[in-house]
């Protein structure tokens, strides 16, 4: 009978130590269960060794099952604080990685609206000193006109209603308000080139010359504004521009000087030596 007794007690140890070694609990499933564990063991051992050996394999099963149910709690806990664990690690990533993104986004806008700070000042010192160049400029223009027009009455001649239009409508533009300031200075500039190109070409064109009764259609050539001559319409009258009398002047020996000049200005033939009346150079006063 002890000799049972102790074939029992010591193949209940055995299964004891197969439960604790053959249970899967990790270092804090046996933290968080130890406990439980403990009471278990010490209220099934008394069971096991005072039961036969039947009971004891029966008892012991329901041991191993329940500390298994055990076992599954814990391990269900311990993934539920694991999971939340992770959660929430994941969720302080996201959030720093949302700040850090949030800084560099405010750093940047920051950058930006010093940028335009810096233009608005920009502008604003511009439109002052745009107001400033106006009130300038415009007398400036003024004269510019003013000039242009004494300089074509003064001048050869030639084209005088097309030179004296142009003049006009430049003035009549200067007192207009719905003209920009930048529109106006681009035509003054290109009256001003149109008469710089009157300077250096040959053309010829029809016009009146005279007033009143004694007015007639002719015929002119324009030399730069070194010459300009004429000649009627039959070719019985030629003539040239005296700029020292400020009149025309008849004069019958350029007749065929003109008529070669009106040939090279209309294209009529290759370019040749032309001989024309020019006014006598003037001596310069100091």
């Amino acid at each position: 009978m002890d000799f049972i007794r102790a074939g029992v007690h010591l193949g209940a140890c055995e299964i004891l130590e197969a439960l604790v070694v053959m249970t899967p609990f990790t270092s804090k499933v046996a933290k968080a269960t130890g406990n439980r564990l403990l009471h278990l063991m010490v209220a099934i051992v008394p069971v096991i060794l005072a039961a036969p050996a039947g009971a004891q394999l029966q008892s012991a099963q329901k041991a191993q099952v329940a500390a298994d149910q055990e076992a599954a709690k814990s391990q269900a806990t311990i993934d539920q604080i694991r999971s939340r664990t992770d959660d929430a690690a994941s969720l302080y990533a996201q959030a720093s990685a949302d700040a850090d993104s949030l800084k560099r986004y405010n750093d940047q806008l920051g950058e930006q609206v010093k940028s335009q700070a810096e233009e608005i000042a920009s502008i604003e010192k511009q439109l002052i000193d745009i107001e400033t160049t106006n009130r300038e400029v415009q007398p400036l223009m003024q004269e510019m006109v003013d000039t242009l027009a004494q300089f074509v009455a003064l001048d050869v001649p030639f084209l005088p209603e097309e030179r004296g239009n142009r003049v006009q409508s430049l003035k009549d533009m200067m007192v207009r308000a719905d003209v920009t300031i930048s529109e106006k200075y681009r035509r003054i500039l290109e009256a001003y080139q149109i008469e710089l190109e009157y300077g250096r070409t040959l053309d010829a064109y029809e016009g009146r010359i005279g007033v009143g009764e004694g007015a007639r259609t002719v015929e002119f050539v324009r030399l730069g504004r070194i010459s300009l001559m004429y000649r009627t319409i039959d070719g019985s009258e030629t003539g040239y521009w005296d700029a020292s009398k400020k009149d025309w002047v008849v004069d019958a020996s350029y007749k065929e000087a003109i008529e070669e000049a009106l040939r090279v200005a209309r294209q009529d033939g290759a370019p040749d030596l032309l001989v024309v009346p020019v006014p006598a150079p003037l001596e310069v006063q100091s």
